[in-house]
């Protein structure tokens, strides 16, 4: 089994904030606050160091012209301290991104992080399986409460694996992460131990029983297998696929046979059937169309962050979180000229990431093509759910954009 030490920085000048950055990542799954704390230090390190460059950086002045429509529009909101409190789940992270982008340069700090992250995922995974077969949880306080879990007897909600996440959607949603820089490991290095991980973290990624990421776990699957050439494998997915689909979406002649191969486990979860009980107002076509009403009426400011959950309730008379899209939330509270920025810059950061793939060594595009797969794969999450409000998940997405922008060749 792999020895996970702290990594060297090819620039000495960076080597304390690098290993600060290892030690954030690898406390990041199990606490917010002792993860997020040293990547932040290191970041903010970073911009102290290197003021002048980074201020000039295209990218990073495009970021601050967010935040400043961003403040804005907070200005506008109808509940202004809710707006301002909702801008903390994206500034800090604006900065984070950049302070990171200086950090992580080479392939092989993004082979280090996805390891970190692979084999930290093991007692992810192993407590999930605890809280959903052995129906134990609880709300431990360790460390003066710098460590809080809440892991719920039997999932929350109950029956989908959760874990040390609030919610089965939000460790569905670090699994499209993990399933993806763990498939891109064992192809890399072809390892057992990556290969028994992937095993358990494919079965808790299902047993999350969410739909997005089970389909991004599949286009994931494609995608390397393309990338490596395996028709075979491309064929055999397709095939598993279409199973699936027919059994949950075909006309009864033809899905009763398929149910007799596919599990209710599957095509219920996926046509519905399992939850058909469930209220038009909690559909999310009822959630999108309200926040394209919210649009509509103030398309330039929005409503204010943390709005959605307020306006939703007294109209609709239940409460949700969010309207389970990013770019609808963010349309929705920020205004039409914040999210299509924030969008517009993500894109185009991914955009120049094919051109640096493009420029990397043969040995080092594999790495490069994983971490973008896995970017791809928590901006498909957000067209389906919001998992922002978690600071885990949240930083974990901003590594991932901050590993594809300025990666180079460094030995």
């Amino acid at each position: 089994m792999k020895t996970l030490r702290v990594q060297s920085h090819p620039d000495l000048s960076l080597q304390r904030h690098w290993i600060l950055v290892q030690i954030g990542l690898f406390l990041l799954p199990f606490s917010a606050f002792l993860g997020c704390t040293p990547v932040l230090v290191a970041a903010l390190g970073v911009w102290r160091q290197r003021f002048s460059s980074l201020s000039r950086e295209p990218v990073n002045r495009g970021f601050a012209a967010l935040s400043l429509v961003m403040i804005v529009a907070a200005g506008f909101a109808v509940d202004r301290p809710n707006a301002f409190l909702g801008l903390f789940n994206f500034l800090p992270f604006f900065v984070v991104f950049a302070g990171l982008s200086e950090i992580i340069q080479s392939p092989k700090q993004l082979t280090q992080i996805a390891w970190i992250w692979v084999l930290t995922s093991i007692p992810v995974t192993l407590i999930g399986f605890v809280q959903l077969f052995l129906n134990v949880g609880g709300a431990p306080s360790l460390f003066w409460g710098l460590i809080e879990w809440t892991i719920a007897p039997g999932g929350e909600p109950l029956g989908r694996m959760s874990s040390v996440f609030i919610y089965a959607n939000v460790l569905a949603n670090y699994y499209a992460i993990v399933f993806v820089l763990n498939l891109g490991l064992w192809l890399e290095e072809r390892k057992l131990i990556l290969g028994a991980i992937f095993f358990l973290n494919a079965i808790a990624l299902i047993l999350t029983n969410s739909r997005n990421v089970w389909a991004i776990a599949v286009l994931a699957a494609l995608a390397f297998a393309l990338y490596q050439g395996w028709k075979a494998i491309v064929a055999g997915v397709a095939a598993v696929t279409g199973l699936m689909l027919g059994a949950a979406f075909a006309p009864e002649p033809i899905a009763s046979p398929l149910r007799t191969i596919v599990p209710r486990f599957f095509w219920a979860r996926l046509n519905d059937q399992m939850y058909s009980d469930r209220p038009v107002n909690q559909l999310r076509s009822t959630q999108w169309k309200f926040a394209w009403s919210m649009i509509e009426q103030r398309p330039l400011t929005g409503w204010g962050l943390r709005s959605f959950s307020k306006l939703y309730t007294e109209q609709i008379h239940l409460w949700v979180g969010h309207p389970h899209n990013l770019f609808f939330m963010m349309a929705a509270e920020s205004g039409l000229p914040a999210a299509l920025m924030l969008y517009g810059l993500v894109g185009w950061i991914l955009a120049q990431g094919v051109l640096t793939w493009r420029r990397l060594r043969k040995q080092d595009q594999r790495i490069y093509f994983t971490f973008w797969i896995a970017f791809f794969a928590c901006t498909l999450f957000s067209f389906l759910d919001v998992t922002l409000f978690d600071a885990r998940v949240n930083l974990m997405g901003w590594v991932l954009l901050a590993s594809i922008w300025k990666i180079q060749d460094v030995n």
